[in-house]
């Protein structure tokens, strides 16, 4: 059975205490959420019963690997817990996601989930969302020409996501555009404007989302809450 990678050990075995037996669990992605499934693989291979719900197919596959058994959507009425990882966490938990990709599925699992338990290192905390300098939006093909020049008109610097040479391609099978940001003022505000460009299909901004974010520090983890609205 599969043990999580080292640096991201404390968070990932800290996470599992969200998780109750016959809970049904979001199976994030990227490298923390990759630590999550291993740790939380360690658990069902002693006896631990849960259902996962993976917001890609490479965390699905993971998953699969390591003898978790894997529910959808359509056959659950809602997600117990669900835990990712974030790129950007500002100091009221808002979120910025999606350099692995995964944007859409991952704001609908979270968005179906009673709990949305985010893990990162303390180079994600930033004081303001867009920090890091990058914003990524999903599109559908069709419409990049389109959405292209609207984000340009809303100060964001549309560049396609490529890979080996070619276009990246989502499980969604859309584009994703890694938009160059300065820090934002007004995410809700962008957020909103985003949404209304014909072809956009979702946005890496996670607003008022996360209840719980665990942060790495050497071996110790810090925990933060979102306060209540």
């Amino acid at each position: 059975m599969g043990t999580s990678p080292n640096p991201l050990r404390a968070i990932a075995e800290r996470a599992l205490e969200f998780v109750s037996d016959g809970a049904v669990v979001g199976l994030g992605t990227g490298h923390a959420a990759t630590a999550f499934i291993h740790a939380l693989g360690d658990r069902v291979g002693g006896g631990l019963r849960i259902r996962g719900i993976p917001t890609s197919q490479a965390s699905a596959d993971l998953a699969r690997q390591l003898g978790i058994p894997l529910t959808t959507l359509e056959d659950v009425e809602a997600i117990d817990v669900d835990v990712d990882g974030a790129d950007e966490v500002d100091p009221a938990c808002n979120l910025i996601k999606g350099y692995g990709g995964a944007l859409v599925r991952e704001k609908i699992v979270a968005s179906s989930s009673r709990r949305l338990v985010i893990l990162v290192g303390p180079e994600k905390l930033v004081q303001v969302l867009g920090a890091r300098g990058t914003l990524p939006v999903e599109v559908v093909p069709f419409g990049l020409p389109l959405c292209r020049r609207r984000l340009k008109v809303l100060g964001c610097e549309p560049n396609l996501r490529c890979r080996a040479g070619q276009a990246y391609l989502t499980d969604n099978g859309n584009y994703i555009l890694d938009c160059r940001v300065s820090p934002i003022d007004d995410p809700a505000q962008l957020e909103q404007a985003l949404l209304a460009i014909p072809g956009v299909v979702g946005t890496g901004l996670f607003l008022a989302m996360a209840n719980t974010v665990l942060i790495q520090q050497g071996e110790n983890v810090e925990v933060r809450q979102r306060a209540a609205p």
